[in-house]
């Protein structure tokens, strides 16, 4: 019998990995019964500049990061591709790997998901996983509509749903948002304290402070 179990992707640049991405993955792991959360840091993020930092302090920052909660699994393969890594082409590998009826799920922020309709062939995403949204609280999902493009709406009204259930009962094509803890942390915010001398403590995890401390990052 396949495995039913939802496995979910959280990826981003996590130039340096922070509590925010980690507390988004926990939160939304937890309220959609995810078995596991896939960390893929970017190599060459094709909707953002260069990331500060070479690839491979990037990838280490996270495994540190994670190495101590069992929900989370680190992917390096975006890390190792010598071209711009499409989250496309990630899901549409990992949908091989993991057969065609395991629910996958593409975890983003809101910000990340109105913006969904320039990423590259973003419609052929619902084929290979569902779409779950971080939502800001006092941020309403009825004001969303207003915020997104004419095709992003279509979708957004014939896929979203509300029940955690049908992330399960299917492997692909649902939009699930839910409301997550705003922490008020970004990458830029830790690099600019690191570069002025500034100690950005409890921010990010103690092993990753000292990775970037050791290694001589962002400074």
């Amino acid at each position: 019998m396949a495995d039913r179990t939802p496995h979910a992707v959280f990826g981003g640049t996590f130039d340096p990995i922070h509590y925010g991405h980690l507390r988004l993955a926990q939160e939304m792991a937890e309220m959609l019964g995810l078995e596991k959360v896939r960390l893929i840091p970017a190599g060459q993020p094709p909707h953002r500049g260069t990331p500060t930092v070479a690839p491979k302090h990037r990838l280490e920052m996270v495994r540190l990061a994670a190495e101590d909660n069992p929900l989370f699994e680190v992917d390096g393969r975006e890390i190792q591709k010598p071209a711009p890594s499409y989250s496309v082409e990630t899901l549409a590998e990992l949908r091989a790997e993991l057969g065609p009826e395991r629910p996958l799920v593409l975890l983003l922020g809101a910000d990340a998901f109105l913006g969904l309709a320039t990423w590259h062939r973003w419609e052929d995403l619902f084929d290979l996983a569902h779409i779950a949204v971080a939502q800001r609280p006092g941020y309403a999902m009825e004001s969303w509509a207003t915020a997104m493009p004419l095709e992003l709406r279509d979708e957004w009204e014939n896929r979203l749903t509300h029940d955690a259930a049908d992330i399960r009962s299917a492997a692909a094509g649902k939009i699930i948002a839910r409301e997550t803890t705003r922490l008020d942390i970004s990458a830029t915010r830790i690099r600019l304290m690191a570069a002025g001398g500034k100690n950005p403590r409890y921010l990010l995890p103690d092993a990753v402070l000292d990775y970037i401390r050791s290694n001589h990052l962002y400074l």
